[in-house]
């Protein structure tokens, strides 16, 4: 099976690039990197991103040709002497150090001082047993496994039942991504609070089965706001961390989209579903393949609607023929109507494998989407960490897309 290290020549050169060198992992004992935070012009083409990937810098969002990534001066100078422009944002540990500062008194246990009104994985679960307490009518809590620390993967359901159609939401599979915590508590509480006053919402809880996992990685997530700082951390924290949507079993590490380097920021892990977490969630949908119709994963940062698949460039291949590709186009372009985001393949970004999307279609046939939600350009730390003002503004941004997803699951 081809890995990244195997492919790397061949996606170069269809990028017209020289080929990049490596970076040699470091040992744990050692220092790591000066890491930096860059903008990255001139990769304008999917061969071109996927060739960037592949150097084994971190990309955190993508604009109009444009990326953010994270490099360290060896990668940065070897991205430049193969034709790319980068301009250094700053230093990427010195920006999350001055991002973490606050404007407060920080608080034991919960995000830097000035964000709190972003919600721990206690204060999700809280927030999680408070709407199945207060509707216990149509909102059960339960959880799909355990992470690697032992947290509970938590899941809500909403509505009508095993005999309903089913539609799934998840958020936080990198662990950074703290905003899309937050659209699956809005998801939460806008089907459980306004099922008793809005005649929309309960029409779609009476007629479906909402299903909703706001922590796929909080062992990431927690360790990500450890002692008030903000880490950047991504990965799952088993070893040296694994790619959480890297690690699913369907074209896993076939094809360049992941790194067989247990240090990279998109290592795959040792065998597909290594991660308990990625394992407890497919074991979850397994269970209800007949139910679920639709998924909804959300990420940050770059205000795109993507759809699968993420291994090939092609609209259609094996597992998906030229009416299922235009519906994955109708429906992603329809939701992105509503939110003002992006619509593409995923491949169209940069070449993945082993991701959710590719392994809920391509297994089970699910309509999985993935958005990449606010803010559209990351010239700095906000493309991580946008502050919690945004919350509110950026998950009801969401809504007519939520509803579109459900109507689809049928």
């Amino acid at each position: 099976m081809l890995t990244r290290r195997r492919t790397w020549s061949a996606l170069a050169a269809a990028a017209g690039l020289a080929l990049l060198t490596a970076t040699t992992p470091i040992a744990d004992a050692q220092p790591a990197p000066a890491r930096g935070l860059y903008s990255l012009q001139g990769a304008h083409t999917s061969a071109q991103r996927t060739a960037v990937a592949n150097a084994g810098v971190d990309i955190a969002g993508s604009s109009d040709g444009t990326l953010s990534v994270v490099a360290t001066p060896e990668q940065a100078a070897s991205l430049r002497a193969n034709g790319f422009t980068l301009n250094q944002v700053g230093d990427f540990d010195q920006l999350l150090a001055q991002r973490s500062k606050g404007t407060g008194v920080y608080r034991a246990g919960d995000f830097p001082s000035g964000d709190e009104g972003y919600h721990t994985y206690a204060e999700t679960t809280a927030e999680l047993q408070k709407a199945a307490k207060d509707h216990g009518d149509i909102a059960k809590l339960s959880s799909v496994g355990k992470s690697f620390e032992g947290r509970e993967l938590n899941l809500l359901t909403i509505g009508g039942g095993d005999n309903k159609p089913g539609v799934l939401f998840t958020c936080n599979q990198h662990a950074r991504e703290h905003l899309t915590t937050e659209m699956c508590l809005r998801i939460v509480n806008r089907f459980t609070d306004g099922y008793a006053t809005d005649p929309k919402i309960k029409e779609m809880v009476d007629g479906h089965t909402i299903y909703v996992i706001p922590n796929v990685n909080p062992d990431g997530s927690e360790y990500d706001i450890s002692g008030g700082e903000y880490h950047g951390w991504r990965k799952t924290r088993q070893g040296q961390g694994v790619d959480p949507n890297r690690n699913w079993d369907y074209k896993w590490a076939c094809c360049g989209g992941s790194s067989d380097n247990p240090g990279a920021e998109d290592y795959h892990g040792p065998s597909a579903f290594s991660e308990p977490e990625t394992k407890a969630v497919a074991a979850f949908v397994d269970s209800h393949a007949q139910q679920i119709k639709t998924h909804i994963d959300f990420h940050t940062f770059s205000e795109l609607v993507l759809w699968p698949f993420g291994f090939t460039e092609d609209d259609t291949t094996e597992g998906m023929t030229q009416e299922e590709a235009k519906r994955f186009q109708d429906v992603g372009k329809e939701m992105a109507g509503t939110n003002g985001y992006t619509p593409e393949q995923s491949s169209d970004l940069y070449i993945t494998d082993g991701d959710v999307n590719d392994w809920a279609w391509g297994k089970h046939k699910i309509l999985s989407y993935t958005f990449e939600m606010y803010p559209k350009n990351g010239g700095g730390l906000d493309g991580f960490y946008p502050p919690d003002e945004k919350i509110g503004e950026q998950t009801t941004r969401n809504d007519a897309a939520v509803d579109i997803i459900i109507r689809e699951a049928k």
